[in-house]
Parts: structure tokens; sequence; C-alpha cells
């Protein structure tokens, strides 16, 4: 009886040891989750409100643009000059060229935001694993606190039967010996 009571304690105790250990993983876990889930967002909110204007390869662009149109104006203006063009003439060829620049900036945009629903795409399917990853987490703990609890209704019924067992035991004993008194 002695030896079942001890393994029916070890067995609580080791239950209530493993649930505790998995409850302190899986919060350990959640917390990682959830830092990577702020890196997320946070590189989210950086990469969707950049302005597309602003990036590097938009100011190259727009650079060279209006470097082109500058000498296009520059040539416009000498041709008009040596030709005898009238100043309406160049300046008809200036606004075309800023248009072409307006249009050069409007294709930007364009792009910047097709880059935002891509980067709205990729932040949401990152967040989405990270969500399931979550649950998963939540799932193992669940689980992990059912094993416990089963863990310590199995060594408590153990524990139940080995105490029954002598019970039924020290009754036998009682009812022998009140046999013999009685002959």
């Amino acid at each position: 009886m002695l030896g079942s009571l001890i393994g029916a304690a070890i067995g609580v105790a080791s239950s209530i040891y493993g649930g505790k250990k998995s409850a302190e993983a899986a919060q350990k876990a959640n917390a990682m989750v959830k830092d990577m889930k702020q890196e997320n967002l946070d590189w989210y909110n950086r990469r969707y409100n950049e302005d597309p204007l602003q990036r590097s390869s938009a100011q190259r662009v727009l650079t060279k643009t209006q470097e082109l149109l500058r000498q296009r104006n520059k040539a416009a203006s000498g041709t008009a000059a040596v030709m005898g063009g009238t100043e309406e003439s160049v300046a008809a060829e200036k606004q075309r060229n800023n248009e072409a620049l307006a249009e050069a900036a409007s294709r930007i945009a364009a792009q910047g935001d097709a880059q935002k629903d891509a980067i709205e795409q990729q932040y949401r399917q990152t967040n989405m694993g990270l969500t399931q990853q979550q649950i998963g987490i939540e799932q193992q703990r669940a689980k992990a606190i059912a094993d416990a609890a089963g863990g310590v209704a199995t060594a408590a019924g153990t524990a139940g039967e080995a105490i029954d067992s002598q019970t039924d035991k020290a009754a036998e004993l009682l009812i022998k010996a009140a046999g013999a008194v009685l002959i």
C-alpha cells in the first residue's frame, strides 16, 4: 500500500510539474510570436507609408528625366533663336516637356500603389502565419493541461485503489477476528 501511495504522489507531482513547464514554454513561445507580429507591423507601417517618389530609384528616374527635358528645352530655345521660331513654339515645347515629367511622376506613383498592394499582401500573409502559430501554441498548451489533469486523476485513482484494497483487507481481518471470538 505504501508503495502505491508513494507512486501515486510521484505521479501527481510529475503531472503538475510537467503541466507547469509546458505552460511556461507556451508562454515563452507566445511572447516570441507576439514580438514577431510587432516587428511585422513595424515593417508594414514603415514600408506602406513611404513616399514612392522619394525612393532612390524614383529620384534617379526623375533627375534623368529633368536633365533630358532641360536639354530639350535648351535645344528648342536655340533652334527658335537660329531658325526664327516664335516664343509660342518654345512655350509649347516646354509644356510638352513638363507634361512628360508629370507623366513620369504619375507612372512612379502608380508603381508605388502597386507596391503598397504587394506590401499589404505580404503583411497579411505573414500575420496570418504568426496567428496560426499562436493558435498551435494555445492548442498545445490546452493539451498539456488536459494531459496533466489526466495524470493527476490517474495517480489519484491509483492511490484510491491502494487505500480501498487495504480497507478491504482490514475489513476481512476484522470479520475473521470477530468470527474467531464468536466461536
